[in-house]
């Protein structure tokens, strides 16, 4: 078994990639996978000691919850439990990039580190090959979040797991950039409506079609999911948004008649921003110059999820 002090060792997806992984996750030690949003700092959800272990590797604080990702909705509810809205969500977004917080079962397994002491548990059915083979070899629910130093801007390609976590865990499996480049969008039922706890690719649009609820944002001060730090995704310079134009010592990242140093999307596409949006902010941190600044982004649809994630790296 590959130990976090020793140097990273990354492989490629493949079966034997897998199966190294999924014999990490039995050792109790976190391995770095993609999802189709971030790339992921596995654990198995159930040992307290390998979640732990995440939290070490991120410098995480430990009043934050974890996202605990299942391979498909039967076992989502052997570890919460599902009203008919949290059923509709989940049937129509699973595998996708939707989070669901719910009450924890009476006999779940999930080590009580996992939801930070909550009686709730954050779940989700990922999309990705990658972690649906992870999940199948290892059979276990596996705790994931972002696989970066925490507070840092999350990971996208394998590039920036090394960057903020190289030497800090052992098995990274290279599966290329991911497609929806920003993290889940995590929703509860509260109060007969849906409230979204962090935007993501799920936009609030989707969630009212399909629950036939209205949506909300955060009710509470409460930290019941990911995600939900006031400050978070810093690139470690001082970050501007809305930016029109650039000074000379700023790294400018533009989208659409805005062009920078790296464009979002010169055709102004939110899709493609999103994909971009992490791996521009660490281009932005490695760059020469002092800050960073960023062009206005529409907050219509997925603008809301990039917009967000800006305004918490620019605390």
């Amino acid at each position: 078994m590959v130990q976090a002090s020793k140097p990273s060792i990354v492989r490629a997806f493949d079966r034997a990639a897998i199966a190294e992984a999924a014999a990490a996750i039995a050792a109790g030690q976190p391995v770095a996978v993609p999802t189709e949003t971030v790339y992921g700092l596995a654990a198995d959800a159930r040992n307290p000691q390998a979640v732990a272990r995440i939290y070490a590797a991120k410098g995480r604080p430990d009043f934050n919850p974890l996202i605990v990702h299942v391979p498909t909705l039967a076992m989502a509810e052997t570890l919460g439990e599902f009203g008919t809205a949290e059923r509709a969500l989940a049937t129509r977004f699973w595998p996708g990039p939707l989070t669901l917080v719910v009450p924890r079962t009476p006999d779940c397994p999930v080590a009580s580190v996992a939801t930070a002491g909550l009686d709730t548990i954050a779940l989700r059915v990922p999309g990705h090959r990658a972690m649906q083979a992870l999940l199948t070899a290892s059979g276990a629910p596996l705790a994931a979040p972002s696989a970066n130093a925490s507070g840092k801007v999350s990971p996208t390609k394998a590039a920036h797991v090394l960057a903020s976590l190289g030497g800090r865990v052992g098995l990274v499996i290279d599966d290329g950039p991911t497609s929806a480049g920003v993290e889940s969008t995590i929703a509860r039922i509260q109060d007969g409506a849906v409230a979204v706890l962090r935007p993501g690719p799920v936009t609030a649009a989707m969630l009212a079609e399909a629950s036939g609820l209205a949506v909300t944002g955060v009710k509470g001060a409460e930290i019941v999911a990911p995600g939900m730090l006031a400050s978070h995704y810093a690139p470690g310079k001082p970050v501007r948004l809305g930016a029109r134009d650039f000074a000379a010592d700023e790294y400018g990242i533009g989208f659409g008649a805005v062009r920078g140093d790296y464009d979002l999307s010169a055709r102004g596409d939110l899709t493609e921003a999103a994909a971009r949006l992490f791996d521009a902010l660490h281009a932005g941190a490695a760059s020469t110059k002092a800050k960073i600044a960023v062009a206005a982004i529409p907050a219509e649809g997925l603008g809301a999820a990039i917009n967000d994630r800006l305004a918490r790296a620019a605390v």
